[in-house]
């Protein structure tokens, strides 16, 4: 679905509004990059490669599988080292 917009102004400039949605699907909450492409300019998240916990786990509790297996291996962490009878 696009949307026609006009530029707006912003002091001396102009600028667009993003829709909240598309700042929130695309992750675009911490800054993004600007590029001039061939048919336009591309809009993309300024540190992809780095999500904050609160991000990782959003993105984890969207599919199930992974929400299982970071809670599986959560869990078996936690007791890890701690054998009942270690001896001591």
């Amino acid at each position: 679905m696009s949307q026609v917009q006009k530029p707006i102004r912003i002091g001396n400039s102009k600028g667009a509004r993003i829709p909240a949605h598309l700042i929130r699907s695309y992750h675009l909450e911490r800054g993004f990059v600007m590029k001039p492409v061939q048919d336009g300019i591309l809009i993309a998240p300024a540190d992809s490669s780095k999500l904050t916990l609160e991000e990782s786990f959003a993105a984890m509790a969207l599919d199930r599988t992974d929400l299982k297996n970071a809670r599986e291996w959560a869990e078996a962490g936690l007791t890890d080292g701690l054998e009942e009878d270690s001896g001591f």
